[in-house]
């Protein structure tokens, strides 16, 4: 994983997000996964940029999402590229839905679990403040707040 300045070509979001970093940069993360290893690894590179940091990226998926999530640094912003959409969030016990069609958007404010569910074959592009960002296995209607994956972290 390394992250690329002026990246002159055509960035496929899907394969190769980019990260918004301190003094307006944009770098694309070339060889980016959802790999523990390789998260770490981009922690690393963008800790300097702090809570300011945030991660864009496309994801196209059909069916309900397997975690929950939260960033507790900043709010995410979550569009709607196609199909339909709904996320779900975590409000105080209670469950807050919003369904997003082509070209809607919702902002998940910082520390809120939320989850993300796809109607038929849909696609999301996410801005993302991903500094502490925790996972929990969707396992119940809720989020538990034992076991779960934790998100990238700052060193």
């Amino acid at each position: 994983m390394r992250l690329l300045d002026h990246e002159r070509d055509a960035i496929d979001l899907r394969t190769t997000p980019v990260h918004l970093g301190l003094g307006s940069r944009a770098r694309s993360i070339e060889g980016f996964a959802w790999d523990p290893q390789v998260l770490q690894a981009y922690s690393a590179a963008v800790a300097a940029d702090g809570a300011e940091g945030r991660i864009v990226t496309i994801f196209d998926g059909d069916g309900p999402g397997d975690h929950w999530e939260r960033h507790p640094v900043g709010d995410e912003l979550v569009v709607c590229l196609g199909g339909s959409v709904t996320v779900t969030r975590d409000v105080e016990g209670r469950a807050e839905r919003v369904v997003l069609g082509p070209g809607e958007a919702t902002v998940n404010p910082a520390g809120t679990w939320h989850a993300v569910d796809m109607t038929g074959l849909a696609s999301i592009l996410t801005i993302t403040a991903g500094l502490d960002t925790e996972h929990r296995p969707r396992t119940d209607a809720r989020p538990t707040e034992h076991a779960g994956t934790p998100g990238p972290r700052a060193r």
